[in-house]
């Protein structure tokens, strides 16, 4: 399945500043082109990803918020939310849940984009999967199915800010190992770079290394496919 979606309204949910510019900005700026109205929601507050030893975590929390909402406003995205959980410490709980439901009946997405949770490791790289990546793709998912969608879930939702119950109709998890859904990068390359940009605090300084990083990272996602350069989900076409 590549590049079928056309969402009305979507909205993203994952851990940290940058998560979604990384994995997912280019099949952002293609629907947001479209008519997509776009949201992202942020559930940590960013105050753990550095490696200068003089920022605090209150400062590493301002910059990333800071550089999250210019990437949003590079990207064209309706508006940008943050949940300032722990970064490092997300845990998967009824409150995280609840507060993701709660955007969720508010914004009302054809599809929701998160971290696949079952990602844990890939050894050909050595990557392991952040914790908070998982959590957030974890409480996503069961806040997407069943959470959102039935009406005695968070009554108080509905009884105390008259939030109705949503279906949302697809998921789509950015998973850098497999997939069954493909966004060509061949025409946002361009604009991925300048959002990515915008996390001056997590990219590298060097434009050159950072389009490498791009297009290794894409390249690898569009492998076995007909084009150079990918953004790779497992799409999820949630029952009616």
């Amino acid at each position: 399945m590549n590049d079928s979606l056309q969402p009305a309204i979507a909205l993203g949910i994952v851990a940290h500043p940058d998560d979604l510019d990384f994995g997912a900005s280019g099949t952002f700026a293609k629907w947001i082109a479209q008519g997509t109205e776009a949201y992202y929601l942020i559930l940590t507050d960013g105050s753990k990803g550095s490696t200068d030893y003089e920022v605090s975590p209150e400062e590493l929390t301002q910059t990333r918020r800071a550089e999250q909402v210019a990437a949003g406003k590079v990207l064209g995205l309706k508006d940008v939310f943050f949940l300032d959980y722990p970064d490092g410490g997300l845990e998967v709980t009824m409150e995280l849940k609840r507060e993701i439901v709660r955007y969720i009946r508010r914004i009302r997405p054809d599809v929701v984009v998160t971290m696949d949770p079952s990602v844990l490791y890939d050894v050909e790289t050595g990557f392991v999967n952040h914790p908070d990546h998982r959590a957030a793709g974890q409480a996503t998912l069961d806040a997407v199915f069943p959470l959102a969608r039935d009406h005695l879930s968070f009554p108080e939702l509905y009884t105390d800010e008259h939030l109705e119950p949503h279906k949302v109709k697809q998921a789509l998890l950015i998973n850098m190992t497999t997939g069954n859904y493909w966004t060509d990068l061949s025409s946002w390359r361009s604009k991925k770079l300048d959002v990515l940009r915008a996390h001056a605090s997590q990219v590298p300084a060097d434009d050159a290394a950072l389009t490498e990083l791009v297009e290794r990272i894409g390249g690898r996602a569009a492998a076995g496919q007909p084009y150079d350069l990918a953004e790779q989900f497992v799409r999820l076409d949630l029952m009616p």
